[in-house]
């Protein structure tokens, strides 16, 4: 046994990066003696990135061939190659385990990562390939070519894990190990021709042509040491006289079929990895190989963007080199006409999104690939760039993720130094998931979760010396690719705009041209003049709008409507002007910025106010100030303005100013999800009341003499507004009553006339208007404007109809005298809540409920997208709910309310509505009473019917809070909550 020494000592082997210094020690020793070489001259190069397993995996071999390890360990140059792969890989020490002799890869020269050549040379001679066909089919040709596999990884491998700087060989070993899949599927290819010779004539085998086309990492060079290698299968035949072009199809499809077996298959040697044919023309449902003529086919006529997006990479791998070539040459026109389409651009970022939501939220902060910050977005990046400037330059025509951004360097398109720090952090992440999948040799893409695996990492890369150090570098990588990711599209545009000489431009006005277009801006040429505008000259202002520029840019795009945000931004900033805190928040709060962009480019409605209200954009650095200021607040600051205003008008005038602003507070907390739809309704009353009664007060006082003070006079409120139920561009349904008090009759009404028309003229406001809608009032149209309390009183006791009494329903004191107000309740509440239901009205009611849903609806108009009379939607949920008020509320007190949902609350209760037929009214009535609101908040228009324009619909879904691109999926959820919402209604109405 060799003799310890203070060299080898515990605490020298803890210098070393042990951690199992006893079991290291014992494993040590026994190393020693089987070798017969002394412990110290065997740790002259442990400190690798997992000595422990290094120790363990040496042992193993040893224990079981002596000879090669020895051979290893002996010589100064090839034991530090065996301390790093051991160290770093506890799978190729598997491997060595299984086959010892195979150690002496280990010890060729290595002064090059082998040559693509030289490794099809190597699978080719494993099965002793001949013409295209190896020696034998048996499975132990399969075996010979994975152990040599595995043997040229295990070169790559050394390679990599002894070089000096490993980041700056990453994109040579990626392509290496692209190679050596190239390399093994052509072995596979060859044991596949003479296996499926035993079953068809081996002429007809050599003129089967078949291309194993590479497609991702693999067409790009830039694999992993464990992925999937995906490809396409291209077939044909060289002669049609010796075999068909139909027969070669099948001769190929078992070709195809026997590869993927020779490498994915269960043997003695595990697989290499998974062929997957998954991008093949219609998927795994399709055909897996297919003639040059067929996939062409395909792609002219059925293929999807994100087809022509995966063969951005394609590349021919093994096979039939000049059939690959034939296929590359044929198919990369189409992908550059493909993305002329003006979704293009479009489907490649929803693709990306729809990989991001897959993300289990747990492996997110993890995610070297596909996390926020990691490779995919490097990747994605650097492809769309390529997508948006490669339909006119040719040279950006590239596979790779570190060529392509040379190509885009050397084009113009970015800056050298931003593409030097992206190409150097895309290739520190490749070297961290290449140790991590060298560990276990596993397909792995997450971070360590332990202090250990954190440790192992950062020695096996070399980027930090602790594992506190290797999070930290990672953390910071993530940081700096997202920002990069901006300062690379966006911070570009600028340069197209401000007066800088040619040769200084990043980007020419037609390239920066494309890139807004492709990012959702429909008029990319006034896109500019806006940025232009905001970026140009010396001033603070400019300054810091050039710093923002970028990022806020991106932010538009991510809008529904990008151009509309941004003229509406430009506009604001221009009336504030050089405004100090504008300015202080615009550079100091991310966040107020980002939700700035977010409203100007989600709603029109908020735009247009902003334009009148700019100081409203301070109310996005506090979210308290997005919220409600309360009906007291409203009305103290109302009685204020009137005190401060001799005239009327001047009063007024501040008033509607006044409700345009808590308008517009209350929209933006709408959008930006501060508010439910329960606190925007009740938010939106209290304005419309607190307006009509700082309008009554100072009309009354304007109108009414003194010696007529006696005068009563009220407003009451109806419909949605009685029911404190309005959405953004509701009109105030109301009645007006008066109750003369003593004043001469005809005198009385003379001044109520007055009152109403005064009123009326004061809060007709034509930025946002305030429609005093007086329709439901007795004798409808054809009645007068204002009544007595008396002449109510005869009107309804003698002559009202049942549609009056259900109108009734939502009646509701909003203005004016609360005595008044207060006898009109009590006679409502003797119409509207009777003790004995009159079934005739009511059949009546059934009958007008039928009628308005076949006369009322727009000419030309779907039913079932019209929100208030459709079925299942706002009518019908109102008018049960009414009916079940005039039937029961005499006898049931929580029925004697105004709102439609405490209504259908109570008659839950009451047992009169089944708890899941309310579920599914209430749930088609918020839905429908969010759409309308929504559609107003968008497009600063009123309309009741849901538009079928997809990005209209597509930018409605997204103010109620779904993801990007779901007009479908609001479509669909809409028609099925209706459909089972009218089902209820008709149960229950109808019977």
């Amino acid at each position: 046994m060799a003799r310890p020494d203070d060299s080898v000592s515990l605490s020298a082997l803890a210098r070393l990066g042990f951690s199992e210094l006893s079991e290291a020690a014992a494993s040590l020793s026994e190393l020693a003696e089987i070798l017969g070489s002394p412990r110290a001259e065997i740790l002259d190069a442990a400190g690798v990135a997992d000595p422990d397993a290094a120790v363990r995996g040496l042992l193993r071999v040893a224990r079981r061939d002596a000879a090669p390890v020895k051979a290893l360990l002996d010589d100064p140059v090839t034991r530090h190659r065996a301390w790093r792969v051991f160290g770093a890989s506890e799978g190729l020490a598997d491997f060595f385990l299984r086959h010892p002799d195979e150690l002496t890869a280990l010890s060729e020269p290595m002064e090059h990562l082998p040559s693509s050549i030289d490794l099809r040379a190597r699978l080719l001679s494993s099965v002793d390939s001949v013409a295209g066909f190896a020696a034998s089919g048996e499975d132990a040709a399969v075996v010979a070519l994975r152990v040599a596999y595995r043997s040229s990884l295990a070169v790559i491998a050394a390679y990599d894990l002894t070089h000096a700087d490993p980041v700056t060989v990453v994109g040579d070993v990626s392509a290496a190990l692209a190679d050596a899949a190239g390399a093994a599927l052509e072995a596979a290819l060859a044991v596949a021709r003479t296996r499926v010779g035993e079953a068809y004539p081996k002429d007809e085998v050599a003129a089967t042509r078949l291309a194993i086309i590479g497609m991702g990492k693999s067409g790009a060079r830039e694999l992993n040491y464990v992925s999937d290698v995906d490809v396409i299968f291209v077939g044909g035949t060289v002669d049609e006289e010796v075999v068909s072009e139909a027969r070669s199809i099948d001769i190929a499809t078992r070709l195809a079929r026997e590869t993927m077996r020779g490498l994915s298959g269960i043997e003695i040697e595990p697989p290499l990895w998974e062929v997957d044919a998954a991008l093949r023309p219609e998927g795994k449902q399709g055909a897996l190989v297919r003639s040059l003529g067929s996939h062409l086919a395909y792609y002219d006529r059925w293929a999807k963007s994100w087809e022509f997006q995966a063969l951005l990479k394609a590349r021919p791998l093994a096979g039939d080199d000049e059939l690959g070539a034939e296929y590359i040459a044929a198919v990369q026109p189409k992908i550059w006409s493909s993305a002329a389409r003006q979704d293009f651009v479009d489907s490649v970022q929803r693709m990306r999104r729809r990989v991001m939501e897959h993300i289990d939220p747990e492996d997110a902060p993890y995610q070297i690939k596909l996390g926020s910050g990691g490779l995919r977005d490097i990747e994605f990046t650097v492809q769309l760039l390529q997508l948006v400037h490669g339909l006119t330059d040719e040279t950006l025509r590239t596979r790779g993720t570190l060529e392509s951004l040379d190509a885009l360097v050397e084009g113009g398109y970015i800056g050298r130094a931003e593409a030097a720090a992206f190409a150097q952090d895309y290739c520190v992440l490749r070297v961290m998931e290449h140790r991590l999948q060298l560990r276990e040799l596993s397909r792995t893409h997450l971070m360590p979760r332990t202090p250990a695996g954190l440790r192992v990492l950062a020695r096996a890369t070399g980027l930090a010396e602790t594992g506190d150090g290797i999070w930290a570098r990672w953390e910071s990588v993530r940081r700096e690719v997202r920002d990069i990711h901006t300062r690379l599209f966006y911070r570009p545009l600028l340069s197209a705009v401000a007066a800088l000489p040619e040769e200084e431009r990043t980007l020419s006005a037609a390239q920066a041209h494309d890139r807004l277009a492709a990012i959702g801006f429909r008029d990319p040429a006034g896109a500019l003049r806006h940025i232009g505008a905001l970026t140009t000259g010396l001033s603070r202002k400019a300054t810091i709008q050039r710093h923002l520029m970028p990022i806020m840019v991106r932010w538009f795009a991510d809008g529904s409507d990008p151009d509309y945000g941004l003229i509406a931004f430009r506009r604001i900033s221009e009336r504030l002007g050089d405004t100090p805190w504008f300015l202080r928040m615009l550079r100091d709060s991310s966040g107020a910025a980002e939700s700035l962009t977010r409203i100007l480019s989600s709603s029109r409605y908020i735009g247009e106010l902003m334009e009148w209200i700019p100081e409203s954009v301070a109310w996005l650095d506090k979210r308290e100030l997005l919220r409600p200021r309360g009906a007291a607040a409203l009305d103290e600051e109302a009685r204020a303005i009137q005190t401060r205003h001799e005239s009327v008008g001047d009063a007024l005038r501040a008033v509607r100013a006044n409700r345009r602003r808590e308008l517009l507070r209350t929209a933006m907390g709408a959008v930006l999800d501060v508010l439910t739809i329960e606190e925007i309704a009740t938010a939106l009353t209290e304005i419309t009341e607190t307006t009509i009664q700082a309008a009554l007060r100072a009309v009354f006082r304007e109108v009414v003499p003194a010696e007529d003070a006696a005068l009563d006079f009220a407003v009451i409120g109806m419909g949605r507004f009685g029911g404190a139920e309005l959405g953004f561009g509701s009109d105030a349904d109301i009645l007006y009553v008066y109750d003369a008090n003593g004043v001469e009759p005809q005198r009385a009404q003379e001044l109520a006339t007055q009152i109403v028309t005064r009123l009326r003229e004061h809060l007709t406001d034509h930025r946002v208007p305030l429609d005093l809608d007086a329709d439901l009032r007795p004798e409808g149209r054809s009645g007068p404007l204002v009544r007595s309390i008396e002449a109510y009183t005869a009107y309804y006791r003698r002559w009202s109809l049942s549609w009056e009494a259900q109108a009734l329903l939502r009646g509701r004191g909003v203005a004016g005298s609360a005595k008044l107000i207060a006898k009109f309740v009590e006679l409502a509440d003797s119409i509207r809540y009777p003790e004995t239901v009159d079934q005739q009205g009511l059949r009546e009611i059934k009958r007008i409920k039928a009628r308005v849903e076949g006369e009322r609806l727009p000419q030309g108009a779907d039913p079932r997208r019209h929100l208030k009379l459709g079925p299942g939607t706002l009518s019908d949920v109102e008018w049960l709910v009414q009916l079940l008020q005039l039937q029961h509320a005499h006898a049931i007190p929580g029925l004697r309310t105004t709102s439609t949902i405490a209504a259908l609350d109570s008659a839950v209760e009451a047992e009169l509505v089944p708890e899941d037929a309310a579920e599914r009214l209430s749930e088609a009535w918020r839905l429908a009473s969010r759409l309308r609101s929504a559609i107003t908040l968008l497009t600063g228009q009123t309309s009741d019917v849901l538009p079928a324009d997809r990005r209209e619909l597509d930018a409605i879904a997204r103010l109620l809070g779904y993801p990007d691109r779901s007009a479908t999926e609001l479509e669909e959820d809409y028609l099925g909550v209706t459909r089972r919402s009218r089902k209820a209604f008709e149960h229950l109405f109808y019977g």
